[in-house]
């Protein structure tokens, strides 16, 4: 027989509160993502507006500071934050036309097919905008102007789907006749025929199957006067790129069957080639960087400003949380819970912002000799520093630190930039990962050409500085630089 037990027991549990929750939100998201929340906001609950630029926004202890700066020129030149750039502030783009504007009608192939009859009504400026085609839309452009039977059409159009973003042929033949839906299977002299066809529709270097058949087109299409062709096409059609990488001279004067003079010219052409072609049609993203604060120097001490472009121009609508108090109507929950979190986002925004601002300056503190004399100088210093020093967990530092930026009169830095463990020195000091790569740039900067340093020289002379460091850690941060080794950077 079974028989039912009750059992009662207390158990604690840490919940945040929806407060709390947008509270994590809006701190760890970076300027332009907070900018668009805080624009869906404004849309949407009628307790928010918008608040004019002569007026002030709703950070009072952010308006003191900044009115407290005094106004004269810094000592170094700071960013321009008012023009787009992918490191600078970017303005809020314009996204209507001028709605008395009415183009043309004959102009039909690059404008808006359908246009609306309204007066009042206003046109995106993105339909106006011609769009780059990519590599693949480029050669069937350029193969529509070749007179071609229906199969070798087939045939190139196949080929140019295949090619990689690279601008290179990586599948066999065999693979492509399965996806060719034709009869008879087309033959190897078929696919050959469309493959030089479609290696010539553009720049020399397209549909090639490796990076020699790539470098051996580009050559092909040079005038032979050109000096050091006839070796480069020696080298390239051999085994003479590895040798080249190597810098294996003894190795390439015997595949090129040259002089040394004529070897250097050959190699200096190689270099100059093109090894990825297809990417001069890649759409790149653009992305803009806007700076949560500014760092300037003022009367010999670093400030630190909030970016006014980001300043949040959101406040209450004492209007309409007049009326709604003095409203009576049964159902209030709805707007209630509306101007709750519009309260809720106002004193958040004030939060962030002033998180922001804290951990900036103790950021700029611990780092004064960095904006004094750059990476060199940049001194070790966790989160968790930041934290003791502010009274703040540490994952809140982290999220003030992620993905917020800094403008310097030496650049514009992300906040991670300025945490960096430390690493021990023969005089019983410590200095930072950052500098020690510093270090090894200015060192690697300095190096003759044709004799580069290797990274157990730089290890040596890091030990001259002061700075222990392993020959592995050395060739680590090299990589990290992307800095080749020594034998590749040799000259010939």
């Amino acid at each position: 027989m079974i028989h039912a037990t009750y059992d009662l027991r207390a158990k604690q549990q840490t919940i945040l509160t929806p407060r709390l929750q947008q509270s994590v939100k809006l701190l760890q998201m970076s300027a332009v993502e907070f900018t668009q929340e805080l624009r869906q906001a404004l849309a949407t609950n009628p307790f928010l507006e918008e608040a004019g630029d002569d007026e002030d926004a709703p950070l009072p202890d952010m308006a003191t500071a900044e009115a407290a700066v005094p106004t004269d020129v810094p000592d170094l030149p700071l960013p321009d934050t008012s023009e787009v750039t992918p490191t600078e502030v970017a303005p809020e783009p314009a996204s209507d036309l001028d709605a008395s504007y009415d183009p043309p009608s004959e102009y039909s192939g690059d404008f808006p097919s359908s246009r609306g009859s309204g007066d009042d009504e206003r046109t995106d400026l993105g339909e106006w905008m011609r769009c780059t085609p990519d590599l693949r839309e480029h050669l069937h452009r350029e193969l529509a102007g070749y007179r071609l039977s229906e199969r070798d059409q087939a045939l190139a159009h196949v080929l140019i789907e295949a090619l990689d973003d690279d601008g290179y042929l990586r599948q066999d033949f065999d693979e492509l006749a399965a996806i060719f839906d034709a009869d008879p299977v087309p033959s190897e002299s078929e696919w050959n025929t469309a493959l030089r066809l479609v290696q010539q529709l553009d720049a020399p270097g397209l549909a090639a199957r490796d990076l020699n058949e790539c470098l051996r087109l580009q050559l092909d299409a040079l005038e032979k006067t050109v000096p050091g062709r006839e070796a480069a096409l020696r080298l390239v059609s051999s085994k003479g790129l590895e040798h080249l990488a190597r810098r294996n001279q003894a190795e390439m004067l015997r595949i090129a069957a040259c002089d040394e003079d004529t070897l250097r010219e050959a190699c200096l052409l190689i270099r100059s080639l093109n090894p990825k072609p297809g990417l001069r049609f890649a759409r790149e993203e653009a992305h803009h960087i806007i700076p949560d604060v500014i760092v300037r120097k003022v009367k010999g001490r670093w400030m630190v400003d909030t970016n006014p472009a980001v300043m949040p121009r959101a406040r209450l609508h004492s209007t309409y949380a007049s009326m709604f108090r003095q409203a009576r109507c049964n159902d209030r929950a709805p707007m209630a819970q509306e101007l709750q979190e519009a309260r809720w986002l106002i004193r958040n925004v004030e939060q962030r912002f002033t998180t922001i601002q804290r951990v900036a300056e103790a950021i700029v503190a611990h780092q004064r000799t960095f904006f004094e004399y750059g990476e060199v100088a940049l001194k070790p210093l966790v989160l968790r520093e930041v934290a003791e020093e502010l009274g703040l967990h540490e994952s809140t530092v982290s999220r003030a630190t992620g993905n917020k930026y800094m403008a310097t009169p030496r650049g514009i830095f992300e906040f991670k930039h300025f945490f960096s463990r430390e690493l021990s020195t023969e005089t019983g000091g410590t200095c930072s990962t950052t500098a020690v790569r510093a270090l090894i740039k200015e060192l690697i900067a300095g190096e003759d050409t044709t004799a580069p340093l290797s990274d157990v020289t730089l290890t040596q002379m890091l030990a001259k500085q002061g700075v222990i460091v392993a020959r592995r850690t050395v060739s680590k941060y090299r990589t990290l630089m992307k800095v080749p080794p020594a034998e590749l950077r040799r000259q010939l």
